[in-house]
């Protein structure tokens, strides 16, 4: 029983040359950019995906090497469950839709390191197109558009932000607070909105303008944050 234990617990040669590790790194680095590229383009995620996409190399290829020097010993496993569990990621996941690139990128580096390289590149690249003729197939034509807008107002009395907020949320299919600064009669708003139309988007601006006519207002499409 003890020479079992033993065995289980010390290191296996896994067969894997520097050349053929390299060769996986160089491709977890291309499969995750081109990830990146994907979510970029084509995520519905109401948070800066630019920023969020570039965890997908550094994710990828840690997983890589994580799962290439584990899957020699019992033992390197059973540590590496002990590490993460002192070591938490506390990243905010606010949608769906971020969780479900992260599975993806920690499942290249998870073939890859375990040297599955033509089963990953085929399952991934199989994923890609049907994700993207979905995308294409169930697009609608009056789909909404993403919107980050800022409004200002130096007259906090006169234009508070429950007044904003109304007007807002009136003609927004979806209103997200990012950040909101009162100080000394000064009222600055920071939301990511769901908006139908441009039509309704002046519309917004133009109500907003008759609850105060010096506010200022900007807004930029959530596409031109990446």
């Amino acid at each position: 029983m003890n020479k079992t234990i033993q065995d289980a617990l010390e290191l296996v040669d896994v067969n894997m040359s520097i050349s053929s590790f390299l060769i996986n790194l160089l491709i977890a680095a291309i499969l995750s950019i081109i990830l990146k590229y994907v979510y970029e383009k084509y995520g519905e995620s109401l948070s800066n995906r630019s920023q969020f996409a570039k965890n997908f190399l550094l994710l990828t290829m840690t997983t890589m090497l994580i799962i290439t020097i584990v899957k020699s010993s019992l033992a390197l496993s059973l540590g590496l469950v002990g590490a993460l569990s002192i070591i938490r990621f506390r990243a905010a996941i606010k949608e769906p839709e971020e969780l479900s690139y992260l599975f993806l990128s920690i499942a290249v580096g998870l073939g890859l390191g375990a040297n599955q390289t033509k089963i990953t590149l085929i399952a991934f690249f199989s994923i890609v197109v049907i994700l993207l003729i979905y995308k294409k197939l169930t697009k609608n034509k009056t789909e909404n558009t993403n919107i980050h807008l800022s409004v200002s107002s130096e007259n906090s009395k006169k234009v508070t932000f429950e007044k904003i907020l109304d007007v807002i949320s009136l003609e927004c299919e979806y209103v997200y607070l990012r950040r909101m600064d009162e100080n000394k009669g000064l009222l600055e708003i920071s939301l990511m909105v769901e908006i139908s139309s441009l039509n309704k988007l002046s519309l917004v601006k133009n109500k907003l303008l008759e609850l105060d006519k010096d506010l200022k207002i900007t807004y930029l499409e959530n596409k031109g944050l990446i």
